[in-house]
C-alpha cells in the first residue's frame, strides 16, 4: 500500500525518479548519458502518471539544453537539405518537377548551390516531402 508524503502525493513515483536522477541541469555527456537512459526506462513504461509524465517531460527539456549548447547542429544549405530529402524519398528530380511545378533546371542549380530557395519553392517542397517549411530555414 503507498504511502502519502508531506505533499499530499503517494510516495514512488516522480520522488523516486528525482532520488534515482535529479532534476538538474547536466553539464557532461556522461551526466547525458545517465539522463539518457532514466529517458529510455520511462519510455519504455506504459503506465505513467501525471507527475512521472512530468519528470519525463523536465529531463527531455534538460537532455535539450545541454545538446543544444555542448553539440550544436551546424545549419545545412538548401543544396544539401534538398539533396538529403530527395536521397530519403528515392524519387529523381524529374519527379520533384512534375510534382512541385519547379522547373528542372532550378532544382538542378539550387542542388549545385547555384541558387537559393524561394519561399514559393519551400512551400512546394516542403509539401512534395510532408516536412515543415522550417527544415529548409537556418
Amino acid at each position: 500500500m503507498a504511502t502519502v508524503n508531506q505533499f499530499g502525493n503517494a510516495s514512488g513515483g516522480y520522488f523516486d525518479l528525482v532520488t534515482q536522477f535529479p532534476l538538474r541541469p547536466i553539464h557532461s555527456d556522461a551526466e547525458l548519458e545517465g539522463a539518457v537512459r532514466m529517458v529510455d526506462s520511462l519510455l519504455d513504461r506504459r503506465d505513467l502518471g501525471p507527475e512521472e509524465e512530468d519528470y519525463l517531460e523536465v529531463l527531455a527539456d534538460l537532455i535539450e539544453r545541454y545538446e543544444a549548447e555542448a553539440h550544436p547542429i551546424a545549419p545545412v544549405s538548401d543544396a544539401e537539405m534538398l539533396a538529403h530529402l530527395i536521397e530519403a524519398k528515392g524519387v529523381a528530380q524529374t519527379e520533384i518537377s512534375t510534382a512541385t511545378g519547379i522547373a528542372d533546371s532550378t532544382i538542378s542549380e539550387i542542388l549545385k548551390g547555384k541558387r537559393s530557395l524561394s519561399r514559393s519553392h519551400i512551400g512546394k517542397l516542403a509539401r512534395y516531402f510532408n516536412v515543415s517549411p522550417n527544415v529548409f530555414a537556418f
